[in-house]
């Protein structure tokens, strides 16, 4: 109860820190466990696929029976090729690997943002929880504020479920995840110089 409590604190902190970012996902990531990742497929789901370059591809499937705005909105910006060319820029090894941001920087989006589909929100449908290989929505403070940042689930990090929209999983390249993992950071808070963010060459749905 108390590792827990100080993780909350830990989390509160450094929201406030930054209050005026989007994607405020942060953690003690020394708190988190690790399982395996969710692997299981359904007959006729979206998958997504991630290409990183120099490192591999990361197959994501949607559930948007959890969360059908959020994948929505992400196939949206997926289909019209925002994603394309843009960066990780910030990673917390054992925690998550975060992207999606046209800035690099954690304070861009696209020009939209979606209602966040979790519990702490009203939103009670969605129980998908944030553990390894999961991708969920970064947000700042504002629960609604999730726009194009996402990140994925390095490992188990069940403390942030209700708090972040999570709408689907890793059924492929998870390996690819512990690659990102090891990129250099400049701080505690996982970020990425610019001339050490990996890039996500293309990003499309899987025909």
């Amino acid at each position: 109860m108390t590792k827990k409590i100080l993780s909350v604190l830990l989390i509160v902190t450094m929201l406030f820190g930054v209050a005026s970012c989007r994607g405020a996902v942060y953690s003690d990531a020394t708190t988190t466990t690790t399982s395996a990742a969710p692997t299981q497929t359904e007959e006729g789901a979206t998958q997504v696929a991630i290409e990183v370059k120099d490192m591999g591809t990361i197959i994501i499937e949607l559930q948007p029976d959890k969360a059908p705005a959020t994948c929505a909105n992400f196939l949206k910006l997926v289909k019209s090729g925002f994603y394309d060319g843009l960066t990780f820029h910030r990673i917390i090894k054992g925690f998550m690997v975060q992207g999606g941001d046209p800035e690099g920087t954690g304070f861009g989006g696209s020009e939209e943002s979606v209602k966040g589909e979790f519990s702490s929100n009203g939103f009670k449908t969605n129980d998908i929880s944030h553990v390894r290989g999961v991708i969920s929505m970064a947000r700042s403070q504002n629960k609604d504020s999730a726009s194009s940042q996402f990140f994925i689930v390095h490992k188990d990090s069940t403390f942030l479920d209700g708090d972040y929209a999570a709408f689907g999983h890793v059924v492929s390249g998870i390996e690819i995840v512990d690659k990102l993992a090891e990129t250099p950071v400049q701080d505690a808070n996982g970020t990425v110089d610019k001339a050490d963010q990996p890039v996500m060459t293309k990003v499309y749905v899987v025909e």
